[in-house]
C-alpha cells in the first residue's frame, strides 16, 4: 500500500454502511491529551500560518479517538430461542478538537515526536495529536465518472494537488445557537452527530462542486483512511451517486458555488479507470493523500 496512507476501517460488506449503520460516542475521555509544553508552540504555530495565509481560520471539530465494529442484537424471542443477530453496527468514538490544534499537532515538525511519546507514555501514538475527522465523497456521476477537483494554491494543504469533495462534520451544526468556541460535549446530540457526519459529506459537494442536494443519492460509507503525511489523521470516506451527467455537473462547477476559491478546475475519470488508478503512476502521484484513501477504499469494498 502506497505509505501516504493506511486503513482505519473497511466496510465488511460491499453495500457499505447506511446512516442507521453507525453509532457515535461522545466522552471527554476521546479529547486529545494536552502536553503543558508544547502548548504555546501550538498557539505561536497557529499565530504564524494565518499571518502567511489570511485564508486560514479556526473551528471546532470532531476528534476520532477510535472505531469498531459490534453486532446488533434484538430482545429474546418467544421459545427461549436467545438473541438473534440483526446486523453489524460501527460505533465511532468522538471528542472535540479544532483546526488549530490540529495544524500545531498532526501537520507540526514536531508530530512525530508527540506520536513517539503518546504510544510510549499512554499506549496510543495519536494520544497528544488533534486527529480531526475529516469527510470525502467517491462522488460518481450518471455516466460513470468520478469527480475529482484539483485544490488552489492558496489553501493550506495539498495545494495544487488532486482531490476528492471533502471536509470536515461541524459541531456548530448540531449545536445550533451555541458560539463555536464554547461548544462542549453534553451540547451535543450523539443521534445528531450521526447525522450531521453523513450530511456534511452532502454538504461538502454543494459547496465545491456547486451541484444540488437533490441530484446527490444517500451517501454509502466506504470507510475510515488515514492521512500518513499528517501523522494518520483520520477521514470517513463515502461512497455517493449523481443523477447528473459529466457535463451537467462540469455546468453547475462553472458557475460556481460558495466554496469555489478552494478548487482551480474538476477532473472526471471513468469508474474502470479509478479501480486501475494505481497502476498509474504519474496520475497516482498527483493525488492527496485523502483522495488516496478514498480511492483505495472504493477499489477494496466496491459497493453494488
Amino acid at each position: 500500500m502506497d505509505p501516504d496512507i493506511s486503513i482505519m476501517f473497511q466496510s465488511p460488506s460491499s453495500r457499505g454502511l447506511s446512516e442507521d449503520r453507525v453509532r457515535v460516542e461522545l466522552s471527554p475521555r476521546y479529547n486529545r491529551r494536552p502536553l503543558p509544553q508544547y502548548e504555546a508552540r501550538i498557539a505561536e504555530s497557529w499565530s504564524q500560518r494565518c499571518q502567511q495565509n489570511p485564508w486560514l481560520f479556526n473551528g471546532s471539530k470532531f476528534r476520532i479517538h477510535s472505531a469498531s465494529l459490534e453486532r446488533e442484537e434484538s430482545g429474546e424471542e418467544e421459545g427461549g430461542e436467545g438473541r438473534q443477530e440483526r446486523g453489524v453496527l460501527l460505533r465511532l468514538r468522538l471528542g472535540l478538537t479544532c483546526y488549530r490544534d490540529f495544524m500545531g499537532t498532526n501537520w507540526a515538525p514536531w508530530a512525530a515526536v508527540l506520536q513517539q511519546r503518546g504510544l510510549g507514555e499512554l499506549g496510543d501514538s495519536q494520544a497528544y495529536l488533534a486527529e480531526p475527522l475529516g469527510v470525502g465523497a467517491m462522488l460518481l456521476t450518471a455516466d460513470d465518472s468520478f469527480v475529482f477537483l484539483k485544490r488552489s494554491e492558496r489553501v493550506g494543504e495539498a495545494a495544487g494537488k488532486i482531490d476528492i469533495p471533502g471536509g470536515h462534520p461541524e459541531p456548530k451544526a448540531v449545536a445550533v445557537g451555541i458560539p463555536e468556541e464554547s461548544i462542549q460535549l453534553k451540547d451535543l446530540s450523539e443521534e445528531l452527530v450521526v447525522q450531521e457526519l453523513f450530511f456534511s459529506v452532502l454538504a461538502e459537494i454543494r459547496d465545491e462542486v456547486n451541484l444540488p442536494l437533490h441530484s446527490l443519492h444517500k451517501p454509502i460509507l466506504l470507510g475510515i483512511a488515514r492521512n500518513n503525511t499528517s501523522a494518520g489523521r483520520a477521514s470517513a470516506e463515502f461512497y455517493i451517486r449523481c443523477s447528473l451527467t459529466s457535463e451537467e455537473v462540469k455546468h453547475f462547477y462553472w458557475e460556481g458555488g460558495p466554496e469555489a476559491q478552494e478548487s482551480t478546475n474538476i477532473v472526471f475519470i471513468k469508474r474502470e479507470e479509478v479501480l486501475r488508478l494505481e497502476e498509474n503512476a504519474l496520475l497516482w502521484s498527483e493525488l492527496c493523500p485523502s483522495a488516496k484513501g478514498a480511492v483505495k477504499l472504493y477499489s477494496l469494498v466496491q459497493p453494488v
